[in-house]
């Protein structure tokens, strides 16, 4: 097996916004791992507020780039496990993890769906991400696109307009990105129309979730916050949902477990994403059918995707009917 990697700039048809900043680019990293003709992709990018820096994961692979061509072709399952062994970041264990299970089923001649006996159909439909803005504009970007289902990203509340959102006639979900003060968090829970939102996002910083309760009428779901397996069974009384994003937790293979294990607590389960190429999001794409939602608007985002495989079309889901994650470098 061979391995090599490039990185990319990602450019963004317009200013992405959140409370964690405004970003015109991400810097992504493409692994590829090539074995009898055929090569398997996988991705990761970079993102200040995780303390991603490609160069450090350059370095990594340079490192452990004799174990990974020395290592023999097995399952995904027993690739992941020497994944494991080489103390690797969670994002570039991702990109590798994804690579793998891409040259896995192209080696094999079956997509992922027919290795793992997944349905293709009855796929979530997408979110579109809405950046931080005055609700004036928002509900304006929202009313005007053809997509259905809308994730709003916040910077604080604004206790006063944020139901104004729901006035659209769409399904609204809100991304404070850890904006929110414990006051707006005990508004929104005791607020009755907080319902009327699929759900609230990682309202409060990492580890400050206490004040939340999962009985009042807002839907908390966690992202920063779980990180792991590990982290399930001490968020169940605050969250009633995850967002599962595949370079969070180090991959397709690390994402089934605990997908399923997210289920036996009761979660509900979004598969999300960063701003990333048609690589990352076909392998989003491929856990698709075990969730409950899906933020896959990545590729949708960026004006230079490198890649083609699985598409997200006004929200629905289009997995790639070609061997593996099906996905192929534009030339």
């Amino acid at each position: 097996m061979k391995i090599s990697w490039t990185k990319h700039r990602l450019l963004l048809k317009e200013t992405f916004s959140i409370a964690y900043g405004s970003y015109d680019f991400r810097d992504s990293l493409l692994v590829t791992l090539s074995q009898d003709n055929q090569t398997g992709y996988g991705e990761c990018v970079a993102i200040n507020y995780y303390g991603i820096n490609l160069a450090d994961f350059e370095l990594k692979l340079k490192e452990i780039q004799n174990q990974l061509e020395r290592f023999a072709i097995v399952t995904p399952a027993e690739f992941y496990i020497f994944l494991s062994s080489l103390q690797l970041h969670s994002f570039l264990r991702s990109a590798l993890d994804c690579a793998y299970w891409d040259l896995s089923g192209k080696l094999e001649g079956t997509t992922f769906n027919e290795l793992n006996h997944f349905s293709s159909f009855g796929l979530p439909q997408s979110s579109f991400t809405i950046s931080i803005d005055s609700v004036d504009i928002q509900l304006k970007k929202i009313k005007e696109s053809p997509w259905h289902k809308f994730k709003v990203k916040c910077n604080g509340l604004d206790r006063n307009n944020v139901f104004r959102l729901l006035e659209s006639g769409k399904e609204i979900a809100l991304d404070a990105n850890a904006s929110f003060s414990p006051q707006d968090c005990v508004f929104l829970q005791n607020h009755p129309l907080s319902e009327g939102f699929t759900y609230i996002e990682q309202p409060l910083p990492v580890g400050e979730y206490q004040i939340l309760n999962k009985e009042g009428f807002a839907r908390w779901m966690a992202d920063e916050d779980c990180q792991d397996l590990s982290y399930l069974e001490r968020l169940q009384p605050h969250y009633s949902a995850i967002n599962i994003k595949l370079m969070k937790c180090g991959g397709i293979t690390p994402a089934l477990e605990l997908i399923e294990e997210a289920k036996n607590h009761n979660y509900k389960v979004m598969i999300g994403c960063m701003t990333e190429s048609s690589v990352g999001i076909s392998a989003g794409i491929a856990v698709a059918s075990l969730c409950d939602y899906a933020d896959l608007d990545g590729a949708n985002l960026i004006s230079n995707d490198y890649a083609k495989g699985s598409l997200v079309e006004k929200g629905i889901l289009v997995p790639s009917r070609k061997p593996g994650l099906g996905i192929e470098m534009i030339s």
